[in-house]
């Protein structure tokens, strides 16, 4: 790994732990058993640009800010699926995917994995796990994504 891969995705990390620790409560939506911090997964899907390591390893510094923060157990294996989809994101952009396509393919992969993750503590409720979980993540993926791709030409992590 490049000293500026190192180095952006360890900024992407840290502001992926702060973003719950000082925004959590001032920029979440609550629909139980459905949360959101608006912005929280900017630093995810900004690192898809660097590698897919670095994207799964600001992915695991997600869930830790989550954890620190709330201690939710489903909110902690909610942001733990930002490893593989931050994995993934890396994957295809390094393909050479256009950024804005490589957010829309994940977003069914991040709600769909957000969704099964909480199985095992909602027990198979198809209005809690898809209606609920699975569309409030699609939703705030497209937030969050549109922010992203702002971020990216605002500093020319990506160039359209």
């Amino acid at each position: 790994m490049k000293t500026r891969e190192l180095t952006l995705g360890a900024v992407f990390a840290a502001l992926s732990i702060l973003i719950p620790l000082a925004f959590g409560g001032f920029l979440t939506v609550v629909i139980p058993p459905f949360t959101a911090t608006i912005m929280s997964h900017v630093p995810l899907l900004l690192s898809t640009l660097i590698s897919p390591q670095v994207a799964a390893m600001v992915g695991a510094s997600s869930a830790l800010g989550f954890f620190i923060k709330l201690g939710n157990p489903a909110v902690t294996l909610r942001a733990l699926m930002h490893i593989p989809v931050g994995y993934i994101g890396g994957l295809l952009v390094k393909k050479g995917i256009r950024y804005e396509l490589v957010l829309l393919i994940l977003l069914p992969i991040h709600a769909l994995l957000e969704g099964l993750i909480v199985i095992p503590i909602f027990g198979f409720n198809v209005r809690q796990i898809f209606y609920v979980v699975a569309f409030g993540t699609a939703v705030h993926h497209l937030v969050d994504s549109v922010i992203a791709v702002f971020f990216a030409r605002a500093t020319r992590l990506y160039k359209k």
